[in-house]
């Protein structure tokens, strides 16, 4: 076997696991160095050295893998660009914010480590391997007595060695099943999570386009309504030249104008703050937006399923109450893993131990030795925890099983809210419709009474102020009940790409 001599005079000898050891760990740095190495690579877009693939390639042939850097592909999507040129759509701003809204990107990271409690949980019912190796550098100082009595001491140097190897597989380990069970519902919760936040984030996205779209006509109606009032203002100055006119008149129509100036810039700013919003959704600029297609409004919103089909299908498949459902199931785990913790414990435990120069007095010897056999653990007393740990768990079991019972009143009430938003959404933009067309005709026979002599300017005015708040009115109303129908099917956790090329299809109308 060869040694070799150290500094202060002393022979250690390398052992063959030693070696094996060592060339086991620099293979492994050179394959972490390398693996980095790729990694840089990638982030800047070089390809990949041949020494790097090599070593990725024997990292996954050993099954420990490369690290990983990047992201995950979830957060990628290769349709996150909006088209540029066209009016973005509904669908494809739903797209864009799938990828760039960090709150569902932070949802779907929370997702990807709720994932893990499982194999977590399940590794703990697989056997545990355990490799401890010591080396130690010993001194020992040695007092003797030579023939004539006289101490003599002589300083001895050597290295010794304990290698063990320890193999534990739980055989009967109830609270590790429980916390298995567990698990699993943990997973269920995270998915859960992830749903409700995709269906938010369409329900906070469809508010925020339908925001940009009304304030957006809302600034339109008050161009409109300036330059009616521009026209108003010039025939009444001009009739009060000619005498036909009075300085009332002028006086009335510069102030609607003024006001309408004044609401301008209001409407302006909360078009611009609309805007704004919505390009935080899709993480880029939104450059123009879509008409709303009356003639494709009642395919958007016709829904002919009864109150009581939606609210039993919100209780079954509502992405709040699947999450609340997870959490009292955990909590009954908890209440099972606190119970069996009082139960013995049975593992399988295989160890094989060698050492070398550990006796002071005979540092040259050294000894192998092997056990198999079974560990029987019996939990007698341990001060009242587990106990307390019970009741604590049956406690939080019962919350959650409250939690539960009025997070369902509370979605059989929104769901009752959304459905009567929808349903009688469309008879209320039918009469609006009606009032405008009223509205229009007011506003000719004021035009004509004034021809006529039987109306004034005033009269005017206030019957196209009535006509411009008709227009608001059934503005409002087309788009808080499309919202309505995206937050009746989001109950339901039922949005997708689908649902919002449909929903989207009244908001696609020509400019």
């Amino acid at each position: 076997m060869p040694s070799y001599q150290t500094a202060s005079g002393a022979v250690s000898r390398i052992t063959p696991g030693m070696r094996a050891a060592g060339v086991l760990l620099a293979l492994a740095g050179l394959a972490w160095g390398c693996a980095r190495a790729e990694a840089t690579d990638m982030a800047e877009s070089r390809p990949p050295s041949g020494l790097a693939s090599k070593a990725h390639r024997w990292m996954d042939a050993w099954g420990i893998g490369p690290p990983r850097f990047d992201p995950l592909p979830i957060l990628r999507s290769p349709d996150a660009r909006l088209d540029a040129g066209r009016a973005m759509s509904l669908l494809n701003a739903w797209k864009a914010a799938q990828v760039n809204d960090p709150t569902l990107r932070a949802a779907r990271a929370a997702h990807a480590a709720g994932l893990e409690r499982l194999p977590q949980a399940e590794a703990q019912l697989r056997p545990q391997v355990q490799l401890v190796a010591v080396r130690n550098r010993n001194e020992v100082d040695r007092q003797t007595l030579d023939f004539l009595g006289s101490p003599q001491s002589v300083m001895e140097r050597y290295q010794s060695v304990n290698d063990t190897l320890t193999i534990r597989h739980p055989l009967v380990r109830e609270p590790l099943r429980a916390q298995r069970r567990l698990a699993a519902h943990v997973v269920q919760e995270s998915s859960a999570l992830l749903l409700r936040e995709e269906q938010a984030m369409a329900v906070r996205l469809t508010g925020a386009f339908l925001e940009a779209l009304l304030a957006r006509d809302q600034l339109a109606l008050i161009g409109i309504q300036q330059g009616f009032l521009k026209t108003q203002l010039r025939a009444a100055s001009l009739g009060l030249e000619k005498g036909t006119g009075t300085r009332i008149d002028v006086d009335e129509t510069q102030a609607r104008l003024d006001l309408n100036l004044a609401q301008e810039v209001e409407a302006r700013q909360q078009w611009e703050v609309a805007l704004r919003q919505l390009e935080a959704f899709v993480g880029q600029p939104v450059s123009d937006l879509p008409q709303l297609d009356p003639s494709r409004l009642d395919l958007a919103l016709n829904e002919r399923t009864a109150l009581e089909q939606w609210i039993v299908e919100a209780l079954r498949s509502n992405p709040d109450l699947t999450v609340l459902t997870a959490r009292r199931e955990q909590a009954r785990e908890e209440v099972s893993k606190a119970r069996s913790s009082h139960l013995p414990t049975l593992d399988l435990v295989a160890q094989v131990q060698r050492s070398r120069s550990e006796i002071v007095s005979s540092p040259q010897t050294g000894y192998t030795s092997s056990s198999l056999g079974l560990q029987l653990t019996v939990p007698l007393y341990n001060g009242g925890y587990i106990s307390s740990q019970e009741r604590q768990a049956v406690a939080e079991f019962e919350r959650a099983g409250e939690q539960l019972e009025a997070a369902r009143r509370d979605i059989a009430v929104r769901v009752h809210k959304e459905y009567k938003g929808v349903t009688e959404g469309l008879p209320r933009i039918r009469a609006l419709e009606v009032a405008l067309r009223s509205s229009d005709i007011a506003v000719d026979s004021a035009r004509k009474g004034v021809v006529a002599g039987t109306r004034t300017v005033v009269d005017v005015l206030n019957a196209e102020q009535q006509r411009q708040q008709v227009l608001r009115s059934l503005a409002q109303a087309r788009y808080v009940t499309l919202l309505s129908r995206m937050r009746l099917e989001s109950l339901l956790g039922r949005v997708d790409a689908d649902f919002i090329a449909a929903l989207g299809a009244a908001l696609e109308g020509s400019r």
